[in-house]
């Protein structure tokens, strides 16, 4: 009696080929990786933004130091921390944008 009831509990499914068909499919399971590994990648490359912000705190940081110590070298400062603040947001960007065409375009 319960083998009777194992047996019809079984569902049975078509066998597949071996040599797959014309047509790609791709499992759930593969899936569900891919977009893992999408959402990991795109975590990963938002910690640049991350660095950015500290990039900048530190120049800016600098700045203030550097005024400081020397008042009459403000305007000259002032152009190397804006200087620094460009290049380290342009960072920021650039890693944004990476983060954006992982989860978007891929």
């Amino acid at each position: 009696m319960a083998d009777e009831s194992l047996s019809s509990l079984a569902v049975s499914r078509p066998l597949t080929p071996l040599v797959p068909s014309c047509s790609f499919q791709t499992s759930a399971v593969s899936r569900d990786k891919d977009m893992a590994a999408k959402f990991i990648g795109a975590g990963a490359t938002t910690v640049g933004v991350a660095g950015s912000g500290a990039g900048i705190g530190t120049v800016f940081g600098s700045f203030i130091i550097g005024y400081a110590r020397n008042a009459s070298l403000k305007q000259q400062l002032f152009s190397y921390a804006i200087l620094g603040f460009v290049l380290w947001e342009a960072l920021g960007l650039f890693c944004l944008m990476v983060a954006c065409l992982i989860l978007f375009a891929m």
